[in-house]
């Protein structure tokens, strides 16, 4: 510094003490400055005072020599002190040189610095509020210091602040947010621990409402929660709890739909605390906000789904997920599957994007677990899109909230109790939704009948529940379902038809082929057939599926929609299959749940007794798939009570190659016959009068078992049979009853047929051959 300079109207004592590096000499020279600037108070001489303040501000705080730094700053402090309740005319003056010296390298330098500030404020108390913001900002960098005598020195100034703060009601909180915003993603922990320690000063305050500037602030929140320090982590979760009081407390005035993406996104992030607070964050919103969150309900099942199939490690989370997750869905009502077509409003307002309420800085969480399921599913649709507020008609769009079902269902390393709430998800949209529903039909489909294989019985009975719904809703009843894949499965148009009336004329029957065999219940869609026709390609192209799983599926389905609908679909598209191995097991299959499922005991007492006109169709249309299978085909005559119809066929048994398969199912046939399903069977062994041919049939059975457990039982069996004389009667005595004799019945369904088993010799050499000339059917040339 220049001795020689003019640094009127200081005395050259006063600078010379000033530039010393004894602190004492600079203490006597503040006071003399203090004494100076009071006598121009007192003559209120503002010229002096400005060039005072200017020339220590200047020359000496400003100076390049740090003990010329330093007197400026004391000196500063003086003029202040000086100036008391007049301060606040100079402070932009007295502040801001200070402030440059908090950015001083000289750790010695920033603590007085601190000091000089602390004197500046608390002179000027309120008056320093329009000043807040630069002094907010010169204060966080001092928080995160690394000397502990200038860290000590900034929590002085700091608490001073805070005081003023509170007891002023003039603080600018507009102006002082968007500062806010950007220091709270400060990675120092001093820094945020000075951050939260100010939230927390501001929502105590009555007259400052912080709730209205939430969204500013929540995600970096958020972020301040995830620290590693545990005081930093329980400053922030009392403040957020703070938050979250007021919310409940005034809901009206919150502003849902801007904070929805933020706790979406923390939902999904792999530190427990953050990820357990915000989803009971979530839980909140969608219990006070309602309907307001349907927009964001795609987003909000991608980070909540995952956390249902958490194990007991992570049983609060999960178990607030599954409140959140039941909440969303009571949102659905049925007046959400209205068309999407725009509703006239009293006034135009504008609808914010959700996208803007999302953070802007890095280092967010993304996704589900593993990656297969993230937040904006790579290049589709963007979950957390909206085009609604609280502020207009909410409209509820299934397309993002489909494709997240889509994606965790066909998710293998998704859990089962995630995979069982998306197919509750899926069927209550059906159930609620269904128009809107079934226009992602074709697409879910696939991924449906695929879950039929999940190992999970209770997953399987979830999916069946999805799919019976499809296959039975009116909303899927569709002009032109469209035709069903494969070569195997070509069916006519008129086939995938709902007939008005099920009571067709057996005696006299359509030209059309095929329309007899057509489900025959209103209440089935054109859908239903079209789930038959690829279930069936399911199992053949999945035997394991078939032989694991393929019985409790269809038993699964037979209560859920109709069991005749389903056996007369089925029978119908296995009387076109190509493959004879699998329509031979379909069919075995099909008929063992027949004879042994207790859901069937209905429709096995309409088989039984065929009294009426759908019955007696039904039969019919079973026979013809039956005859894929020759033991099955004569289990149906006994259930059907047709003996002499399963003696004839039995008797063609000599004509077909006797294999172990063969022979196996035979003796599963005899251990059927002593089943309870059977027992009207049995007694009718009484009757040997009105019943010889029932007998003839179960000797012709026994004839072909070999020296075996079941050739032992059955022979006890027929050792039972009284008076074994009668069996003599004459070929003509059937023993049948009903609205029509069974010889009428196949007369009419069967003409060809019933004459080939009143020849003498077969004209054909194997059974397969035979059945295929009795029904004309192009699939059944190869022999079985």
């Amino acid at each position: 510094m220049n001795p020689e300079k003019d640094f009127a109207p200081l005395t050259p004592n006063i600078v010379r003490a000033l530039n010393d590096k004894l602190y004492e000499k600079r203490k006597v020279a503040a006071l003399e400055i203090e004494k100076l600037v009071r006598d121009f108070v007192a003559q209120n001489n503002t010229m002096q005072i400005k060039h005072v303040i200017q020339t220590l501000s200047q020359e000496f705080a400003l100076s390049q020599h740090p003990h010329s730094r330093k007197g400026g700053l004391i000196g500063l402090a003086a003029c202040s002190i000086a100036l008391g309740k007049d301060s606040g005319l100079y402070l932009k003056e007295l502040i801001e040189p200070v402030l440059t010296c908090f950015n001083d390298a000289d750790s010695r330098l920033r603590y007085y610095a601190c000091e000089a500030l602390y004197n500046i404020v608390k002179v000027a108390r309120g008056a320093v509020l329009p000043h807040f913001n630069v002094l907010f900002d010169g204060l966080s960098k001092l928080a995160a210091d690394p000397d502990p005598n200038v860290k000590s020195g900034s929590e002085l100034l700091d608490r001073l602040l805070k005081d003023i703060v509170t007891e002023s009601s003039k603080f600018d909180l507009v102006g002082f947010i968007p500062l806010l915003r950007e220091r709270i993603y400060s990675n120092n922990q001093y820094a945020r621990q000075f951050i939260i320690s100010w939230i927390l000063v501001l929502v105590s305050v009555p007259d400052i409402n912080l709730l209205d500037y939430l969204p500013e602030i929540l995600d970096g929140l958020f972020q301040i929660l995830g620290d590693n320090g545990k005081e930093i982590r329980k400053m922030c979760e009392v403040v957020l709890g703070e938050f979250l009081k007021e919310i409940k407390k005034n809901p009206s005035s919150v502003k849902f739909a801007e904070m929805a993406n933020i706790l979406v996104i923390h939902c999904q992030t792999t530190d427990d605390l953050i990820q357990l607070t915000a989803m009971c964050w979530m839980r909140e919103f969608i219990q006070l906000a309602g309907r307001v969150m349907l927009p964001y309900s795609s987003g909000i099942l991608t980070a909540v789904l995952p956390c249902l199939a958490y194990d007991d490690r992570k049983k609060s989370i999960k178990e607030v997920a599954n409140v959140c997750n039941q909440s969303l869905m009571k949102l659905v009502t049925p007046e959400d599957d209205e068309p999407d077509e725009p509703k006239p409003v009293a006034q135009k307002q504008t609808e914010p994007n959700p996208e803007d309420s999302l953070p802007k800085q890095e280092g967010t969480a993304t996704g589900g677990p593993g990656g297969s399921c993230d937040s904006s599913f790579g290049s589709g649709i963007n979950v957390f899109t909206s085009a609604s507020t609280d502020r207009a008609p909410v409209t509820l769009h299934l397309d993002g909230i489909v494709q997240v079902l889509n994606c965790h269902l066909s998710d293998t390393t998704i859990g089962m109790m995630t995979r069982i709430a998306v197919l509750k998800w899926l069927y209550h949209l059906y159930i609620k939704t269904p128009r809107k529903m079934f226009r992602h039909t074709d697409s879910l489909f696939p991924i449906l009948l695929q879950t039929l294989s999940d190992e999970s019985d209770e997953v399987v009975l979830k999916d069946l529940e999805v799919l019976a719904e499809i296959a039975s809703s009116p909303a899927g009843q569709t002009d032109d379902p469209g035709a069903p894949d494969g070569p195997d499965f070509r069916v006519n148009h008129s086939e995938l038809q709902v007939p008005t009336s099920g009571r067709a004329n057996l005696l006299n029957p359509p030209s059309t082929k095929g329309l007899e065999c057509s489900p025959s219940t209103p209440t089935m869609n054109s859908y239903f057939y079209k789930f038959m026709i690829n279930l069936l390609q399911t199992f053949s192209s999945e035997r394991k599926l078939l032989e694991a799983r393929g019985p409790f599926i269809i038993r699964q389905l037979c209560l859920l929609l109709n069991a005749e609908n389903i056996f007369h679909s089925m029978a119908d598209i296995l009387l076109r299959e190509e493959d004879l191995k699998f329509a031979s097991t379909m069919v075995h299959t099909l008929n063992t749940i027949l004879l042994t499922s207790t859901e069937l005991f209905q429709l096995r007492n309409q088989l039984k007794d065929l009294k009426t006109l759908e019955s007696q169709n039904l039969f019919c249309c079973l026979y013809r798939s039956w005859c894929h299978n020759p033991v099955t085909t004569v289990s149906l005559c006994f259930l059907t009570q047709n003996y002499r119809h399963a003696y004839d066929l039995i008797q063609k048994f000599g004509d077909l190659e006797v294999t172990v398969d063969f022979l196996t199912e035979v003796d599963k046939l005899v251990q059927l016959i002593e089943c309870p399903i059977f027992t009207y069977l049995r007694l009718q062994l009484l009757d040997v009068k009105n019943n010889p041919y029932l007998i003839k049939a179960l000797y012709g059975l026994l004839m072909l078992l070999p020296q075996s457990s079941a050739f032992q039982l059955l022979s006890h069996r027929l050792q039972c049979v009284p008076n074994p004389e009668l069996l003599q009667t004459d070929r003509s005595q059937d023993g049948s009853s009903g609205s029509f004799s069974r010889a009428e019945i196949y007369r009419h369904a069967f003409p060809s047929r019933l004459g080939e088993f009143r020849e003498t010799k077969p004209k054909c050499e194997t059974f397969a051959q035979q059945k295929s000339l009795e029904r004309g059917a192009p699939g059944m040339k190869k022999t079985v």
